[in-house]
């Protein structure tokens, strides 16, 4: 239970999307002193590419909360809005990363939630990096912000298990609600003073994974690589932004497709070239890999919808040759 200094703490909250909502419903619900919200501008969206506003601005509006969307964070209105709140405390959940001149404002400083055990996975995408290498435990963390991404002193993490049938979307959904509970627990210590922050232990980039930025190259997928690993690739990617590539087919443009579930065929002897597809025209469409087959289950052409594979070769037209 929080006592009442915790309670009156002044907080002023950071984030953007459906994962930081979570945690700043949890602060709300929970009776904290959220004073303010900031979070992105809104961004054109949809065909109309008509201004929508971020899902932590929704929740604010909702709630009533008074709002900050500064373009940018060295902007000298927004930093002195942020001073004349004379907030004790900020909270960061998934947003950008702050000048010194903004996380240096607040009396107990400002503290990060990440999606993953720090040091390991540092950056952008820590679920999905997470899943694509193979791990079988991640977590969350909170930790204070200091002038590096992510490398600040560690405050508390709490860790879990990586089910081998979790993909980014569940992990995602599975980190948000454990977070949550996170980001209350560390408010609370951090106002009683009873936490003694840690410093991340230092590593080469051999020794601690990272999680960059994800961008479309990087989610295209190599059949060269082996079934365990296409699996995991495919898994690490599902449903956001997806594992991708090219289907080669008879008399056709090649046509983009998105791969959100899969699983690994292993096979011994001769293999078709990498990407040569086996497929019956009902329910089995698998690619040639480094060891064996990789069996689509769920797929998306471009601009269709989402699809099982018994649907899709329902209606495949010609000879489907391989993906690229």
């Amino acid at each position: 239970m929080k006592n009442s200094s915790s309670k009156d703490c002044s907080i002023v909250f950071m984030g953007t999307p459906e994962f930081a909502v979570a945690s700043l419903q949890a602060l709300v619900e929970a009776g904290y002193n959220v004073v303010t919200v900031v979070t992105a501008p809104d961004k054109p969206a949809g065909r109309g590419l008509l201004l929508q506003p971020s899902p932590v601005k929704q929740y604010a509006l909702e709630r009533g909360i008074p709002l900050l969307q500064p373009v940018k964070l060295r902007d000298e209105a927004f930093l002195r809005s942020l001073q004349q709140l004379r907030a004790d405390l900020f909270i960061v959940v998934a947003f950008r990363m702050l000048p010194e001149q903004v996380w240096r404002i607040p009396r107990l400083g400002a503290f990060n939630l990440h999606a993953s055990l720090l040091p390991k996975y540092r950056g952008a995408a820590p679920i999905n990096w997470a899943i694509i290498n193979g791990e079988t435990e991640t977590g969350v963390t909170t930790f204070f912000i200091d002038e590096n991404i992510d490398t600040g002193k560690i405050l508390l993490s709490e860790k879990i298990a990586i089910s081998p049938a979790d993909t980014a979307g569940t992990l995602h959904d599975t980190l948000k609600d454990i977070g949550k509970s996170l980001v209350l627990k560390t408010v609370d210590d951090v106002v009683s003073g009873c936490l003694q922050p840690a410093a991340q232990s230092a590593g080469g980039a051999d020794e601690i994974p990272t999680a960059p930025k994800l961008f479309k190259e990087t989610c295209r997928i190599s059949w060269q690589k082996r079934g365990c690993e296409l699996v995991n690739f495919v898994r690490g990617l599902s449903p956001y932004p997806a594992a991708w590539c090219e289907l080669i087919a008879d008399g056709a443009a090649p046509q983009q497709a998105k791969i959100f579930a899969a699983h690994a065929e292993p096979a011994t002897g001769n293999l078709p070239q990498p990407g040569a597809l086996v497929s019956d025209g009902r329910a089995l469409l698998k690619a040639a890999c480094a060891d064996g087959f990789l069996c689509i289950d769920e797929l998306q052409l471009a601009g269709k919808k989402r699809m099982k594979t018994e649907e899709f070769l329902r209606g495949a037209r010609g000879n489907l040759q391989m993906w690229r």
